[in-house]
């Protein structure tokens, strides 16, 4: 079973979660989180807009985070 993937899902809507949407709850929420939030139920949370919130991920990107690869 090695090399399985994982799939996860947002805690509040249950929606499917790609990669950038867990790096980003745990850059800005908990580095050690085990659930996660989908970009939108985020965005909520934080009152904040998606695009801010995707703006930056691109800015994480770009500075090298590895949470963001």
């Amino acid at each position: 079973m090695s090399g399985d993937k994982i799939n996860y899902n947002c805690i509040r809507c249950g929606a499917p979660l790609s990669t950038d949407e867990i790096g980003l709850y745990k850059k800005m929420i908990n580095r050690g989180a085990v659930e996660f939030m989908c970009i939108e139920c985020l965005s909520r949370e934080l009152s904040v807009s998606v695009d801010e919130l995707r703006s930056r991920i691109e800015y994480f990107r770009r500075m090298g985070c590895i949470l963001f690869l």
